[in-house]
């Protein structure tokens, strides 16, 4: 009898281990940058059109410290901001230089050199990366060459900075993205992110 009992309890942990861990994490509160307009970061381009005024129009690259230079209006931190931000500052800025009803400004990200995210731990190939578009969890690992036979999918974490400047970390079971269990874990990364596997 006892024997009995043991050998069901050494299956059940077996099952247990098999099954993988299900994170009851609530994945939809978090950020998702595709429901949001973008926020421009260093490296990124700008095409600034002034309506009718090619003098002032001009193309900006994003320098190092968030800021970019443009023609009678000067220097103009740009990085943490999104183009409607940095366009209403722009037409204000403008506006006292030529008259207010021409001052018709559309600011565009033309190119993005800021969207950067870590993959770190147990992948092939772990390191710093980037990307033109969104990236996922799933696709983030992809560029990293996929876990490693030694990883714990199970138990990835995405390690992120929030509003408060503190650092989280967020379980995601890349099991469960797999087997489509639950989606929702495949979350898109913020610029910032680090994905760890242990």
């Amino acid at each position: 009898m006892k024997v009995a009992r043991l050998a069901l309890l050494v299956l059940l942990v077996v099952l247990a281990a098999c099954g993988g861990t299900s994170h009851k994490y609530n994945y939809k509160k978090e950020f998702d940058p595709r429901q949001h307009e973008y926020v421009i970061g260093a490296g990124d381009s700008l095409a600034i059109n002034v309506w009718q005024n090619a003098d002032l129009s001009t193309g900006a690259l994003v320098r190092p410290d968030g800021t970019i230079t443009m023609p009678l209006v000067g220097d103009i931190k740009v990085a943490g901001r999104t183009p409607s931000q940095v366009r209403d500052e722009i037409t204000k800025r403008i506006s006292q230089y030529v008259k207010a009803e021409a001052a018709i400004v559309t600011v565009a990200v033309s190119a993005v050199a800021s969207y950067r995210f870590t993959v770190t731990g147990n992948v092939n190939n772990p390191g710093s990366f980037q990307s033109q578009f969104y990236v996922s969890v799933a696709d983030a690992l992809a560029m990293a060459g996929g876990p490693t036979r030694f990883a714990d999918t199970d138990n990835i974490e995405v390690v992120r900075q929030g509003g408060d400047g503190k650092m989280r970390r967020i379980p995601v079971s890349y099991d469960d993205i797999q087997t489509r269990k639950r989606p929702e874990a495949n979350l898109i990364l913020v610029a910032g992110d680090t994905v760890y596997v242990p």
